[in-house]
């Protein structure tokens, strides 16, 4: 390829005054280039922001992190390595075994019934219905916290098991926590939920000395997340307004050597209480209550 003209036909009489130019960006490109580098390493001068001013992005960007924080991330695992009991209380087939759930068994101050067939509402709900839907709600939402769940009942048994076994359950799982969920069968009228806490027992088999005091932190834990989660409002007729009761005639608190409670959610004969225990969208609800309080206890 040939080109006409003065500045490609010369041969070549000005290059002699560029080598100046070329000795001159020689020293200067480097230096400038060095600067630059130390200029970046440092960061640059920081504008009001705290970012090099003039800094390519790319430089002054943070490290990249996750978008979701350590606390974000605790609710799905701050459970691990906990064992909850769940004890869904009565069972659907009771009423059909009454030899066996009339059988007496040892409680520690005395003797009761192996267990009941439970209440129903006024349409007949069966409370041993609710309880069991409302355990497997509960399980699903301990079970995303990470928590070791276990059920003393899972209707795969034609009755019980007993209360002494209930108890037993719980006991052989080492258990965090043990929640017995049901529902009350008082008149019309007697409204609200309550949390049942062991007393002091100790007498026969049973000694609660040691749960006590635990069981009591996770009783009050549950009612006040129950209580917000629900909307609904404590007992009028058991606890004097607190939502609390404390017992010592049930075999399932008597022989328990861990935190354990009862959680009677609303009353079944009582036709206000009972449309909520009817409604899907209320049990869940009642669940999500009962979660966050074993929750906020095993997080202490």
């Amino acid at each position: 390829m040939s080109y006409a003209g003065p500045e490609f036909g010369s041969p070549q009489p000005r290059r002699p005054r560029r080598r100046p130019l070329a000795v001159a960006l020689a020293v200067l490109v480097p230096g400038a280039l060095l600067g630059w580098l130390l200029y970046e390493g440092v960061g640059g001068a920081a504008d009001g922001n705290g970012t090099a001013a003039g800094a390519s992005p790319r430089v002054s960007a943070p490290p990249t992190v996750s978008s979701t924080t350590a606390e974000d991330k605790k609710p799905l695992g701050s459970l691990r390595g906990k064992v909850v009991v769940i004890d869904p209380g009565h069972n659907l087939t009771n009423f059909r075994h009454p030899a066996e759930i009339n059988r007496k068994v040892d409680i520690g101050p005395g003797r009761k019934e192996c267990d009941t067939t439970g209440t129903s509402t006024n349409s007949g709900y069966a409370e041993a219905k609710f309880t069991l839907d409302v355990a497997h709600r509960l399980r699903t939402l301990l079970q995303r916290q990470g928590a070791t769940v276990k059920l003393t009942q899972d209707g795969d048994r034609p009755y019980g098991p007993c209360v002494d076994e209930r108890a037993r359950i719980g006991n052989r799982a080492k258990a965090d926590a043990v929640v017995s969920i049901h529902a009350d069968g008082a008149g019309a009228g007697q409204r609200g939920y309550h949390v049942i806490l062991p007393g002091r027992v100790h007498r026969g088999i049973a000694d609660t000395r040691r749960i006590v005091a635990p069981s009591a932190v996770l009783g009050k834990s549950i009612a006040h997340d129950f209580r917000r989660a629900t909307g609904t409002a404590p007992s009028n007729y058991v606890g004097d307004g607190t939502g609390l009761d404390t017992r010592t005639d049930l075999g399932g608190l008597n022989l328990s050597t861990v935190p354990k409670v009862f959680i009677e959610c609303a009353n079944m004969r009582d036709s206000k209480d009972a449309a909520l225990l009817t409604s899907g969208a209320w049990r869940q609800r009642a669940a999500q209550g009962i979660s966050e309080g074993i929750v906020s206890f095993l997080r202490g």
